[in-house]
């Protein structure tokens, strides 16, 4: 492999101080060197100098790939229709639509009353909400039964801390921040006064008690369900009908749903069903039933219905859909005659419409392959259409509403691209490789149909593999900035999601997540061997727990890699899942296991990116991070690349970037996103020889 290019050598990387500290555990004891670079509050003067001074030689390193940022940013950009509108759906009354100005950031929800020829009223502009800060972020935003009042959560620090505001549509009038550090999500009582909210825990931010608060400036918030086991994550939101709200508890196996009238929520919650353990399910209520998406003897989710308050009772459960071993039922939604069932097979998204008297169903796949469909929806569940989006490779979005008695399709709309883009000039491709242990692993491939498949292009291979997750096929006009350049770009659909069922997802978690990593790195090997990349320009990329997925492969592999990008990167995993006290940690003991179980200790210790560097020559690297990241802690990273640092024997650079004023979702605003696509696409060009 020709060596990638390397920073001058006068140009020295920042080198934090090492203060061994003992990280104690039942599976044994490791030294951390790097431990201090931890700072809660994100105020210690010497973390924040070592981050900015990790900036400064980012910058320094990166210098000449600042012109082919700027192209490629303007590329970008120029795709971009930027006075765009999104299509229009019917709520109670009025027509709800999202629309972009030219040169702004940040949408503008509007609407307009019976008929889009109405007078335009716009219920919240975020250009305005995001003026004065650095990071802005609208969570959930919505209307209340009279629709007089809109109620709206936004984060805008980047934390995933929300803060609740009202405002009344009549007047304009705003109130002050009502609530802060809750979940994005709301719910209206039906008396359009009243707000449900999930509050987060101050230390944890985790979601765990619900309150119910009235819309008047000077309402006290009254606690109506707290949630006592820290496994679970909570979320609250009113049903479509409009007759209920519903709490929903979601562990990593087991689920929970508890239900009261929209009208008197502070009577209390029930229980939909009981939580059981391994028992997951959501439902919906249609008529005097609820629909319940069940795993009970049904690894794949079947669909039953029930009386709402007798859903317990398994003797009153009427089967609607069956298990079936080839098909994921991924999501459904409920309209007054027809069920939609999103369903995934051979790794796919398709959606299927059936009759409540058994009298039609029908089946939407994609035209294209890889594609996925995508249910959207709608809010009513009269509504006589359902809305789905397609989304392939090589074409753009494309949103339809399916008319439920004729079973005709409309095209709503098509997402635009700017330019001479064709989607003729492009050619997608899913395939299936057999890994070492006989697993076929699904991967999709997206290249320009003039570069040749010939062992001579470079590539791009990213994967994820974790919490069930699929990385589903779908349009991105930035990406043409590479494709135009002969890239070819892969998705390699590794074990830990779920593209082939549940039993994909439980064979890339606990004990069996060293799949993951081998699935990828067979992937990447077969790749070479069929001729679809360069042997000596195969790039990395991941991020989250995507970035553990790369942190894996630098250690173990990394002679194949030209460059490895990991964006926000679980990477100290043992040292995190040991600490209570981090979001998300106890959420995700069944994900990665608990390290304080001897065999599970052994088991993340053998893989866990940080505790496994050793001195080896590392591939190109950038590393990126948010200050504000409640996902994963800024100080995995940074940890992790001083780490890399001490034991890297090559001359490849190893760069850390961290956005100082965003979280785990990066900057905020529609260009602002731009910068950072245009940073990675150029440090992976910078080490491409063509």
């Amino acid at each position: 492999m020709t060596p990638p290019a390397s920073h001058p050598p006068s140009l020295q990387p920042p080198r934090p101080a090492q203060r061994p500290r003992e990280v104690a555990a039942a599976g044994g004891t490791r030294v951390d060197p790097y431990y201090w670079l931890r700072d809660d509050s994100r105020e210690n003067p010497e973390v924040i100098a070592h981050l900015e001074a990790e900036n400064r030689y980012f910058e320094q390193a990166t210098a000449d790939q600042q012109p082919l940022r700027e192209r490629l940013f303007a590329e970008m950009k120029a795709r971009i229709k930027e006075d765009d509108a999104g299509p229009p759906e019917f709520d109670n009354g009025y027509w709800y639509y999202s629309r972009y100005e030219a040169g702004r950031d940040y949408a503008i929800h509007c609407r307009r009353q019976g008929t889009m020829d109405a007078a335009e009223e716009i219920l919240l502009d975020a250009n305005l909400e995001a003026e004065g800060h650095a990071y802005y972020r609208l969570g959930a935003m919505e209307v209340s039964p009279d629709n007089r009042w809109l109620a709206w959560t936004e984060d805008c620090v980047g934390r995933r801390q929300y803060r609740l505001r009202i405002r009344d549509l009549a007047t304009g009038a705003t109130t002050a921040p009502r609530a802060d550090n809750i979940q994005p999500d709301l719910a209206w009582a039906s008396d359009s006064r009243r707000l449900l909210y999930v509050q987060q825990d101050a230390t944890t931010l985790l979601g765990n008690r619900v309150f119910i608060v009235s819309r008047e400036a000077d309402a006290e918030p009254a606690l109506i369900y707290e949630e006592g086991d820290d496994s679970f994550f909570m979320g609250v939101h009113r049903a479509r009908s409009g007759r209920y709200v519903f709490i929903t508890l979601q562990a990593t196996e087991t689920s929970e749903w508890r239900f009261a009238p929209a009208d008197a929520p502070e009577i209390g919650f029930a229980p939909v069903i009981p939580r059981t353990g391994g028992h997951e399910y959501d439902v919906e209520d249609h008529g005097d039933d609820i629909v319940i998406r069940s795993n009970e003897d049904a690894p794949n989710f079947r669909l039953l219905r029930a009386p709402l308050n007798e859903g317990a009772e398994r003797a009153r459960w009427q089967e609607i859909v069956p298990h079936r071993d080839d098909a994921l039922v991924e999501g459904f939604e409920c309209y007054d005659d027809w069920l939609a069932i999103e369903e995934r097979v051979g790794g796919l998204l398709r959606l299927r419409l059936r009759r409540w008297d058994g009298g039609d169903e029908r089946l939407i796949a994609g035209d294209d392959t890889p594609s996925a469909i995508h249910l959207i929806g709608a809010p009513e569940p009269a509504s006589p259409t359902v809305r789905y989006a397609q989304s392939t490779l090589t074409t753009p979005e494309t949103i339809y509403d399916h008319e439920l008695a004729s079973g005709s399709r409309t095209l709503v709309k098509q997402q635009p691209v700017m330019g001479d883009f064709d989607a003729a000039d492009y050619s997608s491709d899913y395939r299936w490789i057999e890994v070492r242990d006989g697993a076929r692993v699904p991967v999709s491939l997206l290249h320009r149909r003039d570069t040749p498949l010939d062992g001579s292009a470079p590539m791009l291979l990213t994967g994820y593999g974790a919490y069930g997750i699929c990385l589903d096929p779908g349009f991105s006009s930035h990406r043409l900035s590479l494709l135009d350049r002969g890239w070819v770009i892969g998705v390699a659909h590794v074990r830990g999601g779920e593209d082939l069922g549940r039993a994909w997802y439980d064979a890339g978690r606990l004990a069996h997540k060293p799949n993951t990593f081998r699935d990828f790195m067979d992937v990447s090997d077969t790749l070479v061997a069929e001729g679809v990349c360069a042997p000596d320009q195969l790039h990395a990329t991941g991020g989250s727990a995507g970035g553990l997925l790369m942190g894996v492969i630098a250690n173990d592999y990394p002679s194949r890699y030209r460059s490895i990008s990991a964006h926000v990167p679980f990477v100290d995993v043992l040292t995190t899942m040991l600490d209570e006290s981090i979001p998300l940690t106890t959420n995700e003991f069944d994900e990665w296991g608990n390290p304080q179980r001897p065999d599970d200790y052994a088991t993340i210790a053998a893989y866990s990116p940080c505790d496994n560097i050793r001195a080896q020559a590392y591939p190109a690297m950038l590393v990126t991070s948010g200050l504000w990241d409640s996902q994963v802690q800024y100080w995995e990273p940074a940890k992790w690349v001083a780490k890399l640092r001490d034991h890297h024997t090559g001359d490849a650079p190893i760069l850390l970037h961290t956005e100082m004023e965003a979280g785990h979702g990066g900057r905020s605003g529609r260009f602002q996103r731009l910068h950072e696509l245009a940073r990675d696409y150029a440090f992976v060009l910078a080490f491409t020889e063509r």
